[in-house]
């Protein structure tokens, strides 16, 4: 499948299944990046599309890779979004990413805090806008956390 394709097979694939919970919502699908960008607007089924910690909609994500990648789609790489909930989650995860920044730089004590890849990725985001800061992630799998820290001088 051509990009083209893929993306209306995206967003096809997501308006049948949400068909399936009686929603008729028009997905809006983009690529940025070279990952699709499908954005789910609100609707009365959000809890349940979402799920707990967003598990739902992650198992989502992974479902329609999964199938573009078994259809060799030319990108396979998908973010849904579902009523903005990770554009909010992402807001929220760099407000406290700012509040450890400033815990660092008043202490001088280095900081580990165990977070999702994405949560990570927007903490990595926001430290660089800050010279003084640094920050990398350890470990693995699931065990893989993030440090933040002064820059040595």
């Amino acid at each position: 499948m051509d990009q083209i394709a893929t993306i209306e097979f995206v967003k096809k694939y997501l308006e049948d299944f949400l068909a399936f919970f009686d929603l008729n919502l028009d997905i809006d699908v983009s690529v940025e990046d070279d990952v699709i960008k499908a954005v789910v607007p609100s609707s009365e089924r959000n809890s349940l599309l979402i799920g707990r910690n967003a598990e739902t909609l992650r198992s989502l994500q992974a479902v329609v890779s999964a199938i573009l990648r078994n259809r060799q789609a030319a990108l396979v790489r998908v973010n849904v979004d579902i009523a903005d909930y990770k554009k909010q989650h992402a807001e929220k995860i760099a407000d406290k990413a700012r509040g450890w920044i400033k815990e660092v730089r008043r202490t001088g004590e280095t900081k580990i805090i165990e977070l999702n890849s994405a949560d990570r990725w927007v903490v990595h985001h926001v430290a660089s806008d800050y010279s003084d800061i640094e920050t990398h992630s350890e470990g693995e799998g699931r065990a893989r956390h993030l440090v933040i820290s002064q820059k040595s001088s």
